[in-house]
């Protein structure tokens, strides 16, 4: 167990003694605690709740009745069918309903413990809890076990209800990579501004061994930046990076402006837009440079969304190589639609390439300026 495990641990123990010390007619302390048992057997749970909570949400008074084993028993279908659409439970993105096994009176805590199973070892479990909500303060503590070993503490709150764990198993890291490169993906491909910065990257042409290198070289610098921030080593504000983020879009749509004029003709060209005749190879070319720079801007960016989605610590360096596969996987996408489609419309158009490529620049422009305005005076940036 760490040293913050064991931090927790006593002040979970804390709780435990000062909610067992109070009298029976007060409510000491609005608390449920939920275990899970993670081993070869699959998972065993149980879930205790305070008499007072329980009989609340039951109609019950006195409470306490609750607390003698014959009327817990009574109502234990009651108590099963009101907690069980409240415990959201998931092994492996795949939603499981507790198959309850029984009930049993804890008169030190003044609660009911329900015991119940919920199939076979999964990689990741989802909890998503709010157990008692007529109580806006209600706190569920939980504890993960695996093979009988203390792996994850949580506390969830109205504000707060949801946590993720990743076994330590094989299974559990193959779940953490499709997890994280899901996430990378989807996070580049929704994320406009990353798209057009890339977009507008590609449009002045160039070799595809060029292309490969502006793409590796902001591979390289956002991949620095987003470790940096996800492990909380430096990690500046939204509000400062997501407006540096639309500038620089802007600065490399106006770069373009003053590249694409000297760039070689159409004609037998292997350019970006394809290895199929664009623009050649700008005659300057510094977006390798942009892209290793500007990188380590969009880093900060990604790793607000990694944050928010939550780091595993039990598997930290695999959820991080993971997001950033998922982050190249998504630009390879976006430059290939990308090329693909202006090859196309160069293709059918030739004397299209120069002022496609200018007009884009200038879309570009215009496109980040309005994100750099809005997150500056606007919104005072975001995450």
């Amino acid at each position: 167990m760490t040293a913050i495990q064991q931090v927790r641990a006593l002040l979970l123990g804390a709780c435990l003694v000062a909610a067992a010390s109070l009298p029976a007619g007060a409510h000491p302390a609005p608390f449920s605690f939920l275990d899970l048992l993670i081993d070869d057997s699959g998972v065993h749970g149980s879930l205790i709740v305070h008499d007072l909570d329980a009989a609340h949400d039951l109609g019950i008074e006195p409470a306490d009745q609750l607390l003698d084993t014959a009327v817990a028993e009574r109502y234990r279908a009651q108590l099963q069918d009101l907690l069980g659409p409240r415990l959201h439970l998931a092994a492996d993105g795949s939603r499981r309903l507790p198959q309850w096994t029984g009930i049993e009176v804890v008169p030190e805590r003044f609660g009911l413990k329900l015991s119940f199973t919920l199939g076979d070892r999964p990689g990741r479990i989802d909890i998503d809890a709010v157990m008692f909500p007529y109580d806006p303060i209600h706190q569920t503590f939980v504890n993960i076990y695996e093979d009988s070993a203390l792996r994850q503490q949580s506390i969830l709150t109205a504000d707060a209800p949801s946590m993720r764990f990743f076994a330590g198993t094989t299974q559990g890291r193959w779940s953490v990579i499709r997890t994280f490169v899901a996430s990378g993906i989807e996070h580049i491909l929704i994320g406009p501004d990353h798209v057009l910065f890339l977009i507008g990257l590609l449009l002045p042409g160039g070799t595809l061994r060029r292309l490969a290198l502006i793409v590796t070289s902001f591979t390289i610098g956002h991949s620095i930046t987003l470790s940096l921030a996800a492990l909380d080593i430096f990690s500046p504000p939204g509000r400062i990076i997501e407006p540096l983020i639309a500038l620089t879009i802007v600065v490399v749509g106006t770069d373009n402006l003053f590249v694409i004029p000297r760039a070689t003709g159409a004609t037998g060209a292997t350019g970006a837009i394809g290895a199929t005749g664009a623009l050649g190879q700008p005659a300057r070319d510094a977006r390798p440079l942009f892209a290793g720079f500007f990188g380590l801007i969009h880093g900060f960016g990604f790793a607000a969304v990694l944050k928010e989605f939550g780091l595993p610590r039990e598997a930290l360096a695999w959820s991080l190589v993971s997001f950033n596969v998922g982050v190249e996987i998504g630009q390879l996408i976006i430059v290939s639609v990308a090329a693909t489609l202006l090859a196309l419309v160069i293709r059918a158009r030739p004397a299209m390439t120069v002022p496609l490529a200018r007009w884009g620049s200038v879309g570009v422009i215009l496109a980040g300026t309005y994100w750099f305005i809005e997150r500056l005076f606007l919104q005072g940036g975001g995450a």
